[in-house]
């Protein structure tokens, strides 16, 4: 890929930062559409949704009954709907039925999903030239980094966002090679959401990547039975609730592969377990704002709650 270098300082003027970039500057921003497909994430949406709240036209939002493996799930967003008040003037949420075809390839159903999210994103209003962000709901892009998007000029049709790969909290960062988060110059009729690659170009350090980032132990359970890739949890005692908190507090390997881009195997192959990180300088302003709350998420705090608490 083409890294193009990205430049900022609270204290630069947005026109300075635009031309930095070899862009010009707009009279008035662009409107911004956040899409994504929801499984269980309450606690990084929310984190995800304060960080970008002043820049987004419309949160786009749509989950299913059905994790992509075909497993029948409750709408948690639903449940939990009360807990994101404040952005509920400008949220467009939909429910999508689960296909539940067993032996079925899990890409189809998310594919399937996917194809139902540009459906809503029409229903919201996406219009040409409306910035479109497409990325997991851990994939959380900075909001000066979307700011710099909607008020320059001549910005690329399509661009990746690096970000900084962090797993099980953001004690343990271990690259900066996230890549599938983009932003678009939507098209009607040509731009399809998906979560490949588009481009070449990648914008970067534009923000943030948890995997894997979960309060409880049983979300670690349910996301490694609802992973696309489920087929890689190739043994019961990998759910073993112990071993996955030892794991989360060593940064070691959780299972075989996480993502289908990179393998721990290679990660402990060639370093072992994840550095622990003692830095939360540039984290996404309302994790540090609460801290106590998501007191689980920052360096010194592994442990985690067995059970998920009504």
């Amino acid at each position: 890929m083409v890294n193009i270098p990205h430049y900022y300082h609270p204290n630069v003027s947005m026109e300075n930062l635009c031309k930095l970039h070899g862009w010009g500057i707009r009279e008035f921003p662009r409107r911004v559409f956040d899409a994504v497909l929801f499984n269980n994430e309450v606690d990084m949406v929310t984190i995800r949704w304060k960080e970008l709240y002043p820049l987004i036209t419309q949160f786009v939002l749509l989950e299913s009954n059905s994790t992509f493996t075909g497993l029948a799930k409750p709408y948690f967003f639903a449940i939990s709907r009360d807990q994101f008040k404040f952005v509920e003037p400008r949220l467009t949420y939909g429910t999508i039925g689960g296909r539940f075809k067993k032996g079925e390839n899990p890409f189809v159903e998310e594919a399937y999903q996917r194809v139902a999210l540009d459906h809503l994103l029409r229903i919201a209003g996406i219009q040409d030239d409306d910035l479109l962000i497409m990325s997991d709901v851990d994939e959380i892009p900075s909001a000066h980094t979307i700011n710099l998007l909607r008020w320059c000029d001549d910005i690329p049709l399509k661009l990746h966002l690096q970000l900084r790969n962090y797993m099980y909290s953001f004690e343990f960062l271990w690259d900066h090679k996230s890549w599938r988060a983009s932003v678009h110059r939507y098209r009607m009729g040509k731009t399809r959401y998906a979560h490949y690659r588009h481009t070449d170009l990648l914008l970067s350090d534009s923000g943030w990547h948890c995997s894997f980032c979960f309060r409880h132990i049983s979300e670690f359970v349910f996301k490694m039975k609802a992973y696309s890739h489920y087929d890689r949890v190739r043994f019961s005692h990998y759910l073993n609730p112990k071993r996955i908190q030892d794991i989360i507090c060593k940064g070691a390997d959780l299972y075989d592969l996480i993502h289908e881009y990179h393998t721990f195997k290679e990660i402990i192959g060639n370093m072992g377990p994840i550095p622990h990180s003692y830095s939360a300088v540039n984290l996404p302003s309302y994790l540090l704002e609460n801290a106590d709350k998501y007191k689980y998420l920052l360096p010194g705090n592994c442990r985690r709650e067995s059970e998920v608490r009504s």
